[in-house]
C-alpha cells in the first residue's frame, strides 16, 4: 500500500463519526481489531496501535495488506 494512500485510509477509518471498530490485516496474515480510535498513531506510512491488552503493533504501509470495517469475526470471505 503507498504511504499516502495507508495514512488516508487508516485516518478515515479511525475517525470515523460514530467511531466502529475494523480489522488490520497485514501481508504476513496477522491481523489485529482496532476497537478504539486514540489507541492508534498514524504518520508518514508508519502507525502504531496499543490494543486493550497493553500490547504495541508498530506496523508500515508496506506492511498492511488491507483494512476491514469491522471486527475479523464480522470480515465476509
Amino acid at each position: 500500500m503507498k504511504a499516502e494512500n495507508f495514512d488516508q485510509t487508516l485516518t478515515a477509518f479511525r475517525t470515523r463519526v460514530p467511531f466502529q471498530p475494523f480489522t488490520v490485516v497485514l501481508v504476513n496474515g496477522d491481523r489485529f481489531e482496532v476497537d478504539f480510535p486514540d489507541a492508534m498513531l498514524i504518520r508518514a506510512g508508519m502507525g502504531v496501535y496499543i490494543g486493550s491488552n497493553g500490547v504495541m503493533v508498530i506496523f508500515d504501509h508496506q506492511g498492511v495488506s488491507q483494512v476491514v470495517g469491522g471486527l475479523k469475526g464480522e470480515m465476509a470471505n
